[in-house]
């Protein structure tokens, strides 16, 4: 695969501007940003980063592309939004292939991020036909009321590394034809797969004469976070990442009173029956903990098995993961590739130290890759520690490929081990007992924001939408009715008789 000639077409030089109202590059006044591949550990290509006069361009640009943007009927946005569609679909191997690079995601998991863009595409378009309100009964006569659904303005994105496009456009294409203009600042750490979707999108901005400041781009470091959470022109923060920033960033809006939408840490659990099929537990779990070498929110991170398969359980395991191929992502006969940089490796090898001096005991041993293909020093090992719930390092989330292994004896007692993290994000049971099935999505059942019968915990449809509880932060994004998150609710009444009768029936007789 010709990295170059990709990122050529991609428009994407050895040096690029991190700064974009969507039709215009900025110069970017702030440092410079280097892009390091954790496949290699080569510099990808630099950006510039934003200078505080950058940002208050951007925000105030934003601010009068939304008076034009707002106006334009929502079916028109949706159009617009549904060439964006197609000009993601002529580009979806190549910016697959960037974010594989970038990233460290395998090249297949790559191309599902970007159909994940197109998908979200194709729903919002429908979406800007059918933002619906509500109409209700009045209690006074020749009354009517109903309710509507305004846009907000500027909408801010924080995105991750992990997912350095998708999540992007999960807020981005619902917020445009809700009426909203969006900011986004994406991870400092895949700076280029973002200027590549400004890119891609800016000649379908360009051909329908849409208002500069509509898809605005700001690369910098944390503190272009910190303005935007702070910014009273911001009105609605969405920002995907660790718990720990999604605290601060909840902090900071709520301090202004303004909207935020957190997409925080996953804790995620899967549950395995005695009466589950084993082999379709061994898909779903190898996949879920060890795509993206660990770095997803819903990577499966613990397994609650049954005692009496428990043994069973691990054996086969174990013999899947020696079969785990790892390597350059791009070579599709690999299935694991790097963690993004050498901090995350840190972070996995405090992990699994941390669970050794806690009693935990090692299944399948993890572990640094080095030799040839390995230089980058960010491959490690998918390891397997059995461990108990109440370890301390089992109740954190550690952004890597470390699965923690437990057994039960009743299906209530999984459920409370589940549930039993301050994460809730997303979950799932295997089983064919519908009486368990059942109970795992009953009020007494999983506390997770997502709940799956035989299906693993990773891999979310832009149909429903997604988000946790408890420290993942209770936002959602992407289908279901999050598009009202984007949005202001109005309650109208409309008196076309003659009489103003008040309600409750009060007397106010002059």
């Amino acid at each position: 695969m010709n990295i170059q000639k990709i990122l050529a077409e991609l428009g994407i030089k050895a040096s690029n501007s991190g700064v974009s109202t969507g039709l215009n590059w900025m110069k970017g006044d702030a440092a410079i940003i280097n892009s390091y591949s954790p496949v290699d550990g080569k510099i990808i290509a630099s950006c510039t980063s934003a200078s505080d006069a950058d940002y208050e361009k951007v925000i105030t640009t934003a601010q009068e592309a939304y008076k034009v943007w707002r106006n334009m009927p929502s079916p028109k946005r949706g159009e617009i939004v549904r060439q964006m569609g197609d000009a993601l679909r002529v580009q979806k191997n190549n910016l697959g292939a960037l974010v594989s690079y970038e990233m460290g995601k395998s090249y297949q998991e790559g191309l599902g991020e970007v159909q994940e863009m197109i998908d979200i595409s194709d729903f919002a378009v429908g979406l800007s036909r059918q933002l619906y309100g509500l109409t209700m009964h009045s209690e006074r006569p020749n009354h009517r009321m109903y309710e509507q659904w305004h846009p907000i303005g500027i909408v801010g994105i924080i995105s991750a590394f992990n997912f350095p496009v998708a999540v992007w456009s999960w807020n981005a294409m619902l917020a445009w034809v809700c009426g909203d203009v969006c900011v986004w600042k994406p991870s400092e750490k895949t700076p280029l797969s973002a200027i590549a979707c400004q890119n891609i999108i800016a000649e379908v901005l360009q051909k329908n004469n849409v208002p500069e400041g509509v898809s605005c781009l700001i690369v910098g470091e944390r503190n272009i976070g910190e303005k935007m959470s702070a910014d009273v022109r911001v009105p609605l923060v969405s920002a995907t990442g660790s718990t720990r920033m999604g605290k601060a960033v909840g902090a900071a809006v709520g301090a202004r009173l303004g909207k935020s939408l957190l997409e925080l840490g996953g804790n995620n659990a899967i549950i395995v029956s005695e009466h589950a099929d084993l082999k379709m537990v061994l898909t779903g779990v190898v996949f879920g903990a060890c795509g993206t070498a660990g770095q997803r929110c819903t990577t499966t991170r613990r397994l609650i098995v049954h005692e009496s398969v428990y043994e069973k359980t691990k054996e086969v395991l174990a013999k899947a993961y020696s079969q785990l191929k790892i390597g350059n992502p791009l070579d599709e006969a690999n299935h694991v590739g790097p963690l993004i940089d050498k901090m995350a490796v840190d972070g996995y090898l405090h992990a699994i130290e941390s669970a050794k001096k806690e009693g935990g005991k090692i299944i399948v041993e993890g572990g640094i890759l080095t030799g040839s293909g390995f230089e980058s020093g960010c491959y490690v090992k998918p390891c397997i520690i059995e461990a108990e719930n109440h370890f301390k390092i089992v109740q954190h989330e550690t952004f890597a490929p470390i699965l923690y292994v437990m057994q039960y004896k009743t299906m209530e007692e999984a459920i409370a081990l589940q549930n039993g993290v301050p994460q809730g994000l997303s979950s799932a049971v295997f089983t064919n007992s519908l009486k368990e099935a059942e109970l795992f999505l009953s009020n007494n059942g999983s506390d997770c924001g997502i709940a799956n019968v035989n299906i693993g915990t990773s891999g979310a449809e832009i149909g429903g939408a997604f988000g946790g509880e408890k420290e993942t932060g209770g936002g959602r994004e992407s289908g279901s009715d999050s598009w009202k998150a984007y949005m202001r609710r109005q309650t109208n009444t409309i008196n076309y008789g003659n009489q103003l009768p008040l309600a409750q029936g009060i007397k106010f007789d002059l």
